[in-house]
This record gives C-alpha cells, sequence and structure tokens, in this order.
C-alpha cells in the first residue's frame, strides 16, 4: 500500500520504495536529471533527500519517514524520463528502510491525497 506526502512524495509501506507523485511529476514537466543519494544515506523524515531536475525547475524531494537508503535506482542515472513515464511505479527514486513505521501512519492515503491536492488547486 502506499502512502502520500503533502509535498507530494509516496512510499510503498510494504516495501520501502519511494517517489514522487504523478501530480508532482505533472507540475515539474520533462525530467532531465535525477541527483541520487548514496547507498546507506541516513535520512530523517523531512529533510531533503535528493533533487530532481526538470525543463522547467529544479526541485527537493523529502523523505517520507525516517530511515536508510538501501537502493537507488541506477536506471535514472541515464534514463531520468522514467519518472515521467511512470513516477509511481518505474521511475521510483530509492528504496529506504524505514526505522520508524509508526511515522507512516502521519502520511495520507490515497484518497486523502487526491483531496489535499484538489484542495490545493481552490
Amino acid at each position: 500500500m502506499k502512502k502520500y506526502t503533502k509535498t507530494h512524495e509516496w512510499i510503498d509501506t510494504d516495501t520501502g520504495y519511494m517517489g514522487i507523485t504523478e501530480h508532482a511529476q505533472k507540475e515539474l514537466g520533462d525530467i532531465v536529471y535525477v541527483d541520487l543519494p548514496e547507498v546507506d544515506k541516513e535520512v530523517e523524515k523531512g529533510e531533503i533527500i535528493l533533487s530532481i531536475e526538470s525543463v522547467k525547475a529544479a526541485t527537493d524531494v523529502y523523505a517520507p519517514v525516517s530511515g536508510k537508503v538501501v537502493e537507488i535506482n541506477e536506471e535514472l542515472e541515464t534514463s531520468p524520463e522514467l519518472v515521467n513515464e511512470d513516477a509511481e511505479g518505474k521511475g521510483w527514486l530509492v528504496k529506504i528502510e524505514i526505522s520508524d513505521p509508526a511515522q507512516l501512519d502521519e502520511l495520507f492515503d490515497k484518497d486523502e491525497y487526491l483531496k489535499f491536492i484538489e484542495s490545493e488547486g481552490e
């Protein structure tokens, strides 16, 4: 099951894979570069974990939970457009070993996230 943040990241609660949402990807436009973190990097919930550059802008991506980066999507180094093609699938960014599973309870489920982005547009 995926959970979502107010800053438009998602995390799979079963596997720890995370990325940006389809909504965020559409807002960014064509992604040209992903600055991935090092494997074994410790992250705290809410801190910058990596950055993404698009033809429109560069943006920071925040850790949805605390933990350790245990895997990066190496395909993005040569094919950053995977994020545009499938932001919530093949365009995942990193896998986090979640250190505090209770933090997942603070995130949106899909319906809550959709209501949140709808209210942002008002």
